[in-house]
């Protein structure tokens, strides 16, 4: 009796089976809802149109409940909440208008489309895991209640039955796991029933013949893979290095014998129609081992929400254990994976997709997890060369996840790492979007001493410069993702010309310039303001030349900003020392007695020293960093103030009336104009923030 119930189990839990009955039901049910008084009611007579629509929708319904094992496995949890969304606006809708119309007593049709249908959604059930076909199998037993009740009140007990009935068998089918029946023994002495329960904190094997069962050559056998794994994972904790040197190294780690025990194991319970139970048995023991891996790399199980509460620090941390994990997943552990599962489910592609799907799945959506958390975190330009280095990462794996999850189960994780790839070049984009706020926004406050270098330029200049070490990836993130700046005026021209990154690096420059020129207006003095952007303009020249930064702008753009600061040093002398100039030039004819010249040439010599000895007073602390830059201004000075100054001095000694009295008047002789002329721009104890460079 035993061996035919167990027989009689077995062939209810066929797939095929079930699959047969729901498509039957799905067609007996719609055709007697198509002749019920119900449909009537709601959707009046029957013509060509009516009929056409119908049938096009029963056809697409029909297809579905027969194919709907595509759907078993859907991890969307998007799609499941749709669904039921779609099914309770529906079901409501339904039930609104048929408590309206329906006041009298249903027909058999209207009784049978709700038999059928409860039939069909108990089908669809065993095949699928959306959750909208048992929430339709409750609202058509209610129906068929309901219905009945209509009839007569006594139905009830007809319709509670049958409803009784659907639902303990659907319990049946989702509580009892695994009834086995070993063939391979004969004789009714050597009968054993057979169950395996699988828990999710632990895997549980229970028999009533161990000595005997498949089930214990199935524990025997797990337990053997487990300890193999304990031996990798220990492997793997103390030279990691030598794993990542040897991508084969797990898969010849374990032993043949176990793989094709498990192998002859999955092909038994295959046959026997437990193919579910032994992949979920297989799915629990590896992923407890990808569970132990990330545990040794040090990479904590977190989603989103708590990444996104972790410092900065903990963050740059986690970076760092994040790759590690990322390429000994996607280059060592997912493809040992992917060639154990083939090995063990031989002549089962289907499973072996499968069961690789759900043991990878946890593991890839926990490293996905920590890069979307980065991806759509703070666009603070700080967090820029981490997340150059995540989506390095994410671009170098990308061909690996194209590998490993292509079949239709796993392709949702391909597109996930896809879709996070392209996020993370949307927030390179974006922090330099930031770095351009952060320019536009840094207003002057207070005049920088000495006219120096301001810290936005040092900021500015040293960040570029560490970005474009990164060359090669923002030249692909800034060509892939189009360019944000359009909208700004002269920008068609350059991209026409130069790469997407060249023209946003320029974009930087000339946000900073302007920032600059406006900071220069803060100083009072005019030849100030010059020394200021003569400063600033060299560091940003020098800091661009030696390093990727100028090859991106180019030899134009480092040729015009070179003559832009020879501009500054010229509008420099003709603020400052133009006066002096002129005050050594002296013109007069011969109407001028002797005493008016000589009256006039030493009016001229003390006003000299006087405007002298204030500009060499000032300018000694202005402050200019570059010492060739500094030499460069007091050569050009000294070409044209001391030939000037021995000029006049020459002259105002030819003068008569001064004669030997000269000396009273002269305080400079030219080798301290020169010596003075050495102290400029050497800057004072309140500029030396100024001083800084790096």
């Amino acid at each position: 009796m035993m061996h035919i119930l167990i027989q009689i189990w077995k062939w209810l839990m066929q797939p095929k089976l079930w699959r047969f009955v729901g498509f039957v039901s799905s067609i007996v049910g719609l055709l007697c809802y198509g002749l019920s008084s119900s449909f009537n009611y709601l959707f009046g007579d029957w013509n060509l149109l009516k009929i056409f629509l119908y049938s096009v929708f029963s056809l697409i319904i029909s297809l579905i409940i027969l194919f709907a094992k595509t759907w078993q496995h859907s991890t969307s949890l998007r799609f499941k909440a749709h669904a039921a969304f779609l099914v309770l606006t529906i079901t409501s809708l339904y039930s609104f208008f048929f408590d309206k119309v329906m006041n009298g007593k249903p027909d058999a049709y209207s009784l049978l489309s709700c038999a059928a249908f409860a039939i069909m959604l108990l089908s669809l059930s065993r095949k699928t895991q959306c959750g909208f076909e048992v929430d339709l199998l409750y609202f058509f037993l209610g129906c068929l209640i309901v219905q009945l009740m209509k009839i007569k009140l006594q139905l009830f007990i007809v319709g509670a039955g049958f409803g009784y009935l659907i639902i303990i068998l659907r319990s049946s089918f989702s509580s009892i796991d695994v009834v086995i029946y070993n063939e391979d023994l004969t004789s009714p002495q050597d009968e054993n029933l057979v169950i395996i329960e699988v828990n999710s904190d632990s895997l549980q094997l229970t028999s009533t013949d161990i000595g005997s069962s498949m089930v214990e050559q199935l524990s025997n056998y797990v337990k053997a893979l487990r300890q193999e794994n304990s031996n990798i994972i220990e492997k793997l904790g103390d030279d990691s290095g030598f794993i990542m040197s040897d991508p084969d190294f797990m898969i010849k780690a374990l032993p043949t014998e176990t793989i094709d025990n498990l192998h002859k194991t999955a092909k038994l319970m295959v046959s026997a129609g437990f193919e579910k139970d032994f992949s979920d048995v297989y799915i629990s023991c590896r992923k407890e081992c990808l569970v132990e891996c990330l545990t040794r790399l040090g990479f904590k199980k977190l989603n989103i929400e708590d990444i996104q509460m972790l410092s900065w620090m903990e963050i740059e941390d986690g970076l760092k254990r994040w790759i590690k994990a990322s390429k000994l997943a996607l280059k060592i552990l997912f493809p040992t994976e992917r060639r154990l599962c083939d090995r063990v489910f031989f002549g089962f592609s289907s499973t072996a997709d499968l069961s690789f799907m759900n043991v990878c799945m946890e593991f890839t959506l926990q490293l996905l997890n920590f890069a979307d958390a980065i991806a759509i975190g703070s666009r603070s330009h700080e967090r820029l060369f981490s997340v150059i280095d995540m989506f390095e990462t994410m671009r170098d794996l990308i061909p690996e996840f194209e590998s490993l999850f292509r079949d239709q189960y796993s392709l949702s994780l391909q597109n996930e790492a896809t879709t996070i790839w392209k996020k993370l070049g949307e927030a390179i984009r974006g922090i330099f979007m930031k770095l351009e706020n952060l320019i536009r926004r840094d207003r002057a406050k207070a005049a920088v001493p000495g006219g120096g270098l301001h810290p936005i330029t040092r900021y500015v200049m040293n960040y570029l410069r560490a970005a474009c070490r990164s060359r090669q990836t923002l030249e692909q993130v800034f060509e892939d993702y189009g360019h944000p700046l359009k909208e700004y005026p002269k920008i068609d021209d350059r991209m026409s010309s130069s790469s997407s990154l060249s023209v946003q690096m320029d974009w930087i420059m000339e946000l900073l310039e302007s920032n600059l020129e406006a900071k220069s207006k803060i100083y009072k003095d005019p030849a100030l303001c010059y020394v200021f952007l003569m400063n600033n303009c060299r560091y940003i020249v020098q800091k661009a030349e030696d390093s990727e930064l100028g090859s991106l702008l180019g030899d134009d753009w480092i040729k015009k900003h070179t003559a832009k600061i020879r501009q500054y040093h010229v509008q420099y002398q003709i603020r400052s020392w133009n006066k002096v100039f002129g005050l050594l030039k002296v013109k007069y004819n011969g109407s001028i007695p002797p005493k008016g010249v000589a009256k006039v040439m030493k009016k001229k010599l003390k006003s000299f020293n006087m405007v002298f000895d204030d500009l060499c007073r000032v300018q000694s602390s202005w402050y200019i960093f570059d010492e060739q830059l500094r030499e460069e201004i007091r050569i050009s000075i000294e070409k044209l103030l001391l030939p000037a100054y021995e000029n006049f001095m020459a002259r105002f000694h030819n003068i008569a009336e001064v004669g030997k009295h000269a000396e009273k008047y002269i305080k400079y002789e030219t080798e301290e104009i020169e010596a003075r002329l050495n102290d400029l721009f050497q800057g004072s104890s309140g500029s030396t923030g100024s001083r800084k460079r790096s």
